[in-house]
């Protein structure tokens, strides 16, 4: 399969590179790195099958050749990045979707979107199954990247509707793994950062809100699965297993040795509109792909802390 990966230098893109490249697959990489990099593809760099392209998909493109498929990943993902980067959040995911989907047209290739967890907003239903429509603010610091990626999704079918783009829509739950981005803002590389270096671990509000963690293999191969599937409605990835914040920072602390504990915050402005509780209802994937999480909470977080201590010294900390 010849198979181009929007976003592919990104935390999620990178790994999915290495999976097709794996399977034997020739890949092509578009990104314009705006929080994507070229450290997370160095182990493939000079990979014969692949090509990378620095380029802003909000702005048209193509690729020369023949294409199968085309997974849309490019996005900044992060809390930070919803204040830092609302227009570019709204432009990727609005003009990038459609310029994707164009490219999907004419080349006759089947199209993934990368969706997310955050079209459901701060959920009224739990779990969150894929036929429920969402508690969205529109007007919070979230509602850049919540209505861009519902709008993304809504192209989509356009798309699939009237031209027969063939589609699938992932909605990705919370991902952790290696080559997340130390300064990336979500639960993961902030707790594994402070307890890495000694210092108590921040969450916000009470702590009891809840999150579902799916390590990234888990997550690439639902992807994979769904992309090679007949599926064209939305499927959720991700774990459901449930913790609070605050169980989540103790597992997290037990495992580094961390003595310094948990200290609870106000909930800063671009946490507004956080959602209280967040798990996925996976029926979908398991009954019409075959999916369900393989690695456990303790095994996934032994690795990401292992590649996070790496990262830290290698930044001098």
């Amino acid at each position: 399969m010849r198979i181009v990966i929007t976003g592919g230098a990104g935390f999620v893109g990178s790994h999915l590179v290495e999976r097709y490249l794996a399977a034997g697959d020739e890949v092509i990489v578009v990104d314009n790195l705006i929080t994507g990099s070229r450290r997370n593809l160095e182990a493939v760099a000079d990979h014969p099958r692949l090509t990378f392209i620095e380029h802003d998909v909000s702005r048209p493109f193509t690729v020369d050749g023949p294409v199968d498929a085309i997974a849309h990943l490019a996005s900044p993902a992060s809390p930070i990045d919803f204040l830092r980067l609302p227009i570019q959040i709204l432009k990727v995911n609005s003009l990038g979707t459609y310029h994707a989907l164009g490219m999907a047209r004419a080349k006759g290739a089947r199209f993934l979107l990368a969706s997310t967890s955050e079209i459901y907003g701060d959920p009224d239903v739990h779990p969150q199954t894929e036929d429920y429509h969402g508690n969205v603010d529109t007007l919070g610091p979230r509602g850049a990247y919540d209505e861009a990626k519902r709008f993304a999704e809504a192209i989509t079918m356009a798309y699939h509707r009237m031209h027969g783009v063939p589609i699938r829509i992932v909605r990705i739950f919370n991902t952790y793994g290696p080559r997340m981005r130390l300064d990336d803002g979500r639960v993961v590389p902030n707790f594994v950062s402070q307890s890495l270096k000694g210092e108590p671990l921040t969450a916000f509000g009470d702590g009891e809100q809840t999150r579902s963690f799916c390590y990234v293999d888990d997550l690439v191969d639902g992807i994979v699965r769904l992309m090679a599937s007949d599926v064209t409605g939305p499927v959720n990835i991700g774990n459901p297993l449930e913790l609070t914040v605050l169980e989540f920072a103790r597992r997290i602390n037990a495992l580094t040795g961390n003595p310094a504990g948990v200290a609870l915050l106000p909930l800063p402005a671009e946490r507004t509109g956080d959602p209280s509780r967040r798990c996925p209802d996976i029926t979908r994937a398991t009954t019409l792909l075959g999916w369900q999480p393989t690695v456990s909470l303790d095994d996934g977080l032994a690795r990401t802390v292992a590649w996070f201590a790496s990262e830290l010294q290698r930044a001098g900390h």
